[in-house]
């Protein structure tokens, strides 16, 4: 008799084989997604885009800067008792351009309830930054500042622009707006501090740190 020795797994098996290796590989692929977002979930709570900043829940900085067109000076101390939203822009920066009107509108729609913008030139000739604003529009409930020697820049830790503050009546800041804002996020931003709650920081967008970059 001739031996005929054991013969190998049929073709069917192998396929049945193939599927459970590529269920166990997805399966594993799933918890591991699952981890990550587990993880992400605890740390940054549910926008992956709000992150702690060591200027959230501390008193803003009581700076005196000077208007942008006129005489006088503002005192951030003046506006105690209001929402203040501060915006740190220039002329050369294409993100405050785009996002100009969304501030102006903004800021007209949320006087009533005791909220004033205040605009700060950002390392620009206040020149540009009123050609800017003759050329977009200037905001009602708004104030435009410089910011001489940087000294507001500095103290509220701006490396580049847009950068958007949001101090409380208080004078807590309670939030922040890095890249360029829009009319419902300024909008959803605000409704939260009315209401009492810290937004935290927001990042929407990149920050050009000068007129090349």
């Amino acid at each position: 008799m001739v031996a005929t020795g054991t013969q190998g797994p049929t073709t069917e098996t192998r396929r049945r084989r193939s599927g459970l290796y590529l269920r166990l590989a997805s399966g594993i692929a799933l918890i591991a997604t699952l981890v990550i977002a587990v993880a992400l979930a605890s740390r940054f709570g549910t926008d992956p885009s709000l992150v702690a900043s060591p200027l959230i829940g501390r008193p803003a900085p009581d700076l005196v800067l000077p208007r942008l067109e006129g005489n006088g000076e503002l005192s951030l101390s003046e506006l105690s008792g209001k929402v203040v939203v501060l915006n740190f822009w220039a002329s050369w920066c294409v993100a405050c351009r785009a996002e100009d009107g969304d501030l102006v509108a903004t800021a007209a729609a949320f006087e009533e309830p005791g909220v004033i913008f205040v605009g700060v030139v950002y390392q620009d000739d206040p020149e540009n930054a009123v050609r800017f604003l003759d050329e977009l529009g200037w905001g009602a409930n708004y104030e435009y500042v410089i910011d001489p020697g940087s000294r507001a820049a500095i103290s509220f830790g701006v490396f580049g622009i847009p950068e958007t503050f949001l101090i409380d009546p208080e004078g807590t800041i309670v939030g922040k707006i890095t890249g360029e804002s829009n009319a419902v996020l300024l909008g959803t931003t605000l409704d939260q501090i009315l209401a009492g709650k810290r937004p935290g920081e927001h990042t929407a967008g990149t920050v050009q740190s000068g007129p090349r970059g």
